[in-house]
């Protein structure tokens, strides 16, 4: 019965993440699709082609898709500047919490309670709060920067973006990394240093092998929260960096059913690919995860 009761469990929670899917690629493909039909009675790549992403019929060729392609449209503009953006915030938020959360997770000290209330407070505190300061900030140091003769550019770019996405991120990455190192033994270094190894040779052939799989979970978060940030590109960003959620957000507003859903695929179709290339580092055994009750 509780073999029974398990599998019922998984099978309604996993029912529930891929319901959304199923409905989102029903919807992208369905044409004319009305009440009380229980699925469409007519399918059309109508969506598809309007979004630049398949070519007109006729045209669905290899060389067709290639010629659209190449012609960068939106859809994968917005795509590229979202993996790039996700991709740099991910290396600078995992350089920056590294130090933080082997601190945290090795050293016992006076007011460390206090430290990570402040780390977490990006989450608790509501985003626009602290992007409309930021924003400010940013073109008063453009300004700055225009005087002193550096043509910079904080607000409006990706730069500016990039910086602020880092800070949702990083309770994320160093809580996670900090929870991996209350779980990680440093006499290892220590007997590495003993035997004559220099700080990069122990770092690389010991402590980065042991944290490795925290990393790829740390990695994760940090990419999906940057890779679905809409608020703080939108502020920030000034609508002259478009993302992916930028576009989806805009075509919310269409009414455009297909259209809504193609975009929807297009946008959860990277983090679901890269959710299943790092899940086996969620687990409860990984070390990714096992040094939490220990903060």
């Amino acid at each position: 019965m509780r073999r029974f009761s398990f599998y019922l469990t998984v099978g309604f929670i996993s029912l529930m993440f891929v319901a959304p899917v199923i409905a989102f690629m029903i919807n992208a493909f369905a044409f004319r699709w009305f009440y009380p039909q229980f699925i469409p009675n007519e399918w059309s790549l109508q969506a598809w082609e309007r979004l630049k992403l398949i070519p007109r019929a006729g045209d669905r060729t290899l060389t067709g898709f290639f010629d659209l392609w190449a012609s960068v449209p939106d859809v994968v503009s917005a795509l590229w500047l979202s993996l790039a953006i996700g991709a740099v915030v991910t290396g600078l938020s995992v350089i920056i919490g590294l130090p933080a959360a082997r601190a945290l997770g090795l050293y016992k000290f006076r007011g460390k309670r206090v430290v990570e209330f402040m780390i977490i407070t990006p989450t608790i505190v509501p985003p626009i709060a602290f992007s409309l300061g930021l924003n400010i900030n940013f073109i008063r140091w453009d300004l700055a920067l225009q005087d002193a003769g550096i043509p910079l550019d904080l607000a409006g770019s990706v730069i500016g973006v990039s910086i602020v996405h880092l800070v949702p991120v990083m309770p994320y990455v160093v809580l996670t990394l900090s929870g991996v190192f209350a779980n990680y033994n440093p006499d290892f270094e220590a007997q590495a240093r003993s035997l004559g190894a220099r700080p990069w040779r122990i770092f690389w052939d010991v402590t980065f092998p042991a944290i490795l799989p925290g990393l790829f979970v740390a990695a994760l978060f940090a990419f999906l929260v940057s890779w679905s940030q809409y608020l703080l590109t939108f502020l920030i960003g000034q609508g002259r960096v478009v993302t992916l959620p930028m576009l989806l957000f805009s075509a919310a507003g269409t009414g455009n059913d297909a259209m809504i859903a193609a975009l929807s695929l297009v946008f959860i179709t990277p983090a679901i690919l890269i959710l299943l290339v790092t899940s086996q580092f969620l687990s409860g055994k990984s070390s990714a995860v096992g040094g939490f009750g220990r903060l």
